[in-house]
């Protein structure tokens, strides 16, 4: 008689003490950099009243995204790297699986809309205040929460209801989705590939939609007749092209390809890629390097600086 399991070992990144140290000091840094640029991006957006536009009332949203989502597994593995405590419970893995890919395909369909308010507003500027009413603006990102749910949850429950018998051993970081099926002592075959379907409709369905919109964009720009123009809107796109490259590249390659079993190592830094560095750059590139923000910023902290001078 086999004896249901009640946690799961995660092994990590890596075995090496030295490197878990090091990783343990560039994760406090990187969830520093992401908690600090995301909440300065939220607040600014708040506050100022030349931001209360709908590009930045997506850009808030996102930034409140990536806030939760890099929190489901990130204090948890600095726990895990300082401690060297690698289990996790039956329950604390479920949460954790379930709120890491909801959110992370959240992530997905909050880029795409962000794509395509930007082709409003560059390809259709004429237009862009009609479209991009706040009530449509608010109708996008529920239905980016809505179908991301409706989209998930039905494997997920499936997961959750699987038997584990043992092994208990996860060669990740995290709740891996495909790890935990095949740990799973029953057949998965169903759920595979019920996964494999929600992934493609997550994954390439949100890049065509967000392919066609720079593509659009790029186009767009090359009929500007300024050249100052197009090298300044040609800034600003590619820096977005790349972390959208670099977000799609790494997930297709980890979530779409045949998977192997027993997981990989190449699988977890693909994973601590799309998860941690890009979440970290997003706020910068997509937020704080823009001229308004940067404004913004500069105003809010001279007011800031001449308040305390006064009640100095």
């Amino acid at each position: 008689m086999r004896t249901l399991i009640v946690e799961f070992i995660l092994l990590g990144l890596t075995n090496s003490r030295c490197l878990e140290i090091f990783l343990f000091m560039f994760l406090v840094i990187a969830y520093f950099l992401i908690l600090l640029g995301n909440i300065t991006v939220i607040t600014i957006t708040l506050v100022d009243h030349c931001l209360q536009t709908p590009m930045y009332y997506f850009l808030r949203n996102f930034a409140l995204l990536e806030i939760t989502f890099t929190s489901t597994f990130i204090p948890n593995t600095l726990y895990s790297l300082l401690t060297e405590r690698k289990t996790i419970s039956l329950p604390g893995c479920f949460l954790q699986m379930l709120l890491f890919f909801y959110l992370g395909t959240c992530t997905f369909f909050h880029v795409a809309a962000m794509s395509f308010d930007r082709y409003v507003a560059i390809c259709r500027p004429l237009h862009y205040t009609t479209i991009m009413n706040s009530r449509f603006c608010l109708q996008l990102v529920l239905a980016c929460w809505a179908v991301s749910f409706l989209l998930m949850f039905p494997p997920t429950i499936m997961i959750v209801q699987l038997p584990f018998c043992g092994p208990n051993v996860m060669n990740h970081f995290y709740c891996d989705t495909s790890l935990l099926l095949q740990l799973s002592c029953t057949d998965t075959g169903f759920i595979e590939e019920l996964m494999l379907i929600v992934i493609i409709i997550i994954i390439p369905g949100t890049l065509i939609i967000t392919a066609i919109s720079y593509g659009c964009i790029i186009v767009t720009i090359l009929h500007i007749p300024s050249s100052t123009g197009r090298k300044k809107a040609f800034s600003t796109c590619s820096a977005h092209l790349m972390v959208v490259m670099i977000f799609y590249s790494t997930s297709i390659y980890r979530y779409i390809r045949p998977a192997q079993r027993g997981g990989q190592h190449s699988d977890k830094v693909l994973s601590f890629f799309f998860s941690v560095v890009t979440q970290m750059l997003n706020p910068y590139i997509y937020s704080l390097r823009n001229n308004q923000v940067k404004q913004a910023l500069k105003g809010s902290m001279l007011k800031a600086f001449s308040s305390s001078l006064r009640q100095s």
